[in-house]
């Protein structure tokens, strides 16, 4: 039997000097459009106006008493978000991991689709559902003589937050529970351990990096969200406040970069613990060929009662979906359980009112997830191919624009780039369609950059090594050899990167300056504003939906083809061969 020889892994070549043009233009875009516009806003918040350093603005912060109050609150919010979350995703998760289930994975999909929705367009629909004059409250006062106040406050800003965000924990816990090794699970219970002590001491703790990937990122976005509040009229959070300094006192007022500052250090500081309560901790498994949680079978009761309880969950979750497909179509909804009369004008005034905001976020999303790939694509490459020095932080620096909020980013944009005109115009660059698009294409750079890593980590040194042995230049390799078997990772997140700027409003609602530049998420914020608008708005909000569904299917059936395309055929027998 012939020995086996492990290939030592392909050294990196010598850098080249494209290597040293292509960093240094994306550390030149991430310093301009990401670096230098987090910064001001820091030194704003620490400097005087003659320049000197202070303290006193912070002073100023938490010696009023609404700032103190905005700030409990935001925590208060973010906190009970993620804990409500993780009791709507984690029952889900470890049931349809750890039980045969017909329709597993259609559960598992309908799970996530609260993500594909704004949430301050959920917001307006469960209000008409669950509100103090929704749909399920005028039922129970019909036939039990009382309310459910969910919808009240800060309550039903939590509510809403945890419906829409459940995802993040439900998605990361599955992959996390699937990992884990069966023979862990089958020791425990030789030596005696079931039901709820086998999942609360040996298989939850496994999964435990899944679910606090999950809940830190609830607490961030939840403790970021600048639309949900405003929609619901809860102003007493940070973000609003954060908006309404800039917006109504003005770009001098320096509480609201005191604001800015204190919700990215909370943003990185909930990222860099999730991080250290896990460090020193061993959560490997021996397992081989996938030998994951043994899924059992439950009895006819315990069946029953769990689908009962799956399709409670699911109808909750995506009662936001049919409140607003109602309210598209509805003529007139108000103090009844379901809508008087339907139509189909709301439509038909967005299609011809809003056609504009419709073709301004094809246009903003297509070029956002453009630059996103180009510099996801180049980053991967200097880290994964070249000898760059200190090429890793190209890549932390991408990251990091996941801890800062759109809101802050754009009031770092208008502080950074105030009085600075298009060259050649007296145009104002603030006041240009282009700041928002960059804002889309910073805010989602992260994900496109992690699809380009992992699509590049797929493809094999040699076969650029195969091509430059037969002539082709550097870039030719690149354009003719690396792209194409890179495709569909980046065709993946060029479509996340798509879908997810989509919906965004922290930053849209401060770089819009005309109404002619408002993409479709400020045109449904604007809607939503008034009582009257609302059809229409949830009408745009459906046609948002469907274009992120729609971009959702697509990026999972490129990544199933490119799995398939590249995945090992089998060879025919040839049976002249031994």
């Amino acid at each position: 039997m012939p020995s086996l020889t492990l290939a030592a892994p392909t050294p990196r070549r010598r850098l080249r000097p494209g290597a040293w043009i292509a960093g240094l233009l994306v550390l030149a875009f991430l310093a301009l459009f990401l670096v230098l516009p987090v910064a001001k806003v820091f030194v704003t918040a620490f400097v005087e106006g003659d320049g000197s350093f202070t303290l006193g603005h912070f002073s100023a912060f938490f010696s009023q008493g609404l700032m103190r109050e905005a700030f409990g609150n935001s925590l208060y919010v973010a906190v009970l978000s993620a804990l409500f979350a993780a009791l709507i995703a984690v029952p889900l998760a470890y049931v349809t991991v750890r039980f045969q289930f017909r329709g597993a994975m259609l559960i598992q999909t309908l799970g996530v689709l609260p993500l594909i929705m704004p949430p301050f367009v959920g917001a307006v629909a469960l209000q008409l559902i669950f509100g103090r004059s929704g749909s399920i409250n005028l039922l129970l006062q019909d036939a039990f003589g009382f309310t459910l106040p969910i919808m009240e406050g800060l309550n039903g800003v939590i509510f809403v937050e945890a419906i829409h965000y459940f995802p993040f924990i439900l998605m990361n816990l599955t992959v996390a529970l699937r990992n884990i090794d069966g023979a862990m699970e089958e020791a425990a219970m030789n030596l005696g351990c079931r039901g709820w002590r086998l999942f609360w001491r040996v298989i939850f703790p496994l999964g435990l990096p899944g679910f606090v990937a999950g809940a830190s990122l609830v607490f961030v976005k939840v403790f970021d969200d600048l639309g949900t509040p405003l929609v619901m009229g809860q102003t007493n959070l940070l973000a609003p406040q954060a908006y309404l300094r800039i917006t109504q006192v003005g770009l001098e007022d320096p509480l609201g970069y005191v604001i800015s500052v204190i919700m990215i250090a909370f943003s990185i500081a909930a990222m860099a613990l999730s991080a250290r309560a896990l460090k020193g901790r061993d959560f490997s498994t021996l397992q081989k060929g996938g030998a994951g949680l043994q899924r059992r079978r439950l009895s006819a009761g315990a069946s029953a009662a769990a689908y009962a309880w799956i399709g409670l969950v699911l109808l909750l979750t995506l009662s936001p979906h049919l409140g607003v497909l109602l309210l598209s179509f509805a003529r007139v909804w108000s103090f009844s359980p379901l809508p008087d009369a339907y139509t189909l004008d709301h439509y038909a005034t967005v299609f011809q009112d809003s056609s504009g905001m419709i073709g301004n976020t094809l246009l903003y999303c297509s070029l956002a997830a453009g630059l996103d790939v180009v510099l996801g694509v180049t980053i991967a490459y200097l880290i994964l191919r070249t000898r760059l020095p200190a090429r890793e932080w190209l890549d932390w620096i991408a990251t990091a624009s996941l801890a800062v909020p759109g809101i802050v980013l754009a009031i770092g944009y208008l502080r950074l780039f105030k009085g600075v005109t298009v060259p050649g115009t007296d145009v104002l660059v603030t006041s240009t369609w282009v700041m928002i698009m960059l804002a889309y294409a910073v805010r989602r750079l992260p994900y496109a950059l992690r699809s380009c890593i992992a699509a590049l980590q797929q493809v094999h040194q040699s076969l650029e090594e195969a091509a430059e042995s037969l002539g082709a230049t550097k870039l030719r390799t690149i354009r003719r050899v690396v792209v194409p078997l890179m495709a569909g990772g980046i065709l993946a997140g060029f479509v996340t990167s798509f879908i997810t700027a989509a919906v965004e409003l922290s930053a849209t609602i401060l770089l819009v300056s005309a109404d002619s530049q408002a993409p479709m998420s400020y045109g449904i914020y604007l809607y939503m504003q008034s009582v009257a608008g609302r059809g229409p708005g949830a009408a745009l909000g459906v046609l948002a939906i469907v274009v992120v569904a729609l971009g959702t299917w697509l990026s999972h059936r490129v990544a199933e083809r490119t799995g398939s395309r590249f995945a090992p055929q089998p060879q025919p027998l040839d049976p002249s061969r031994p």
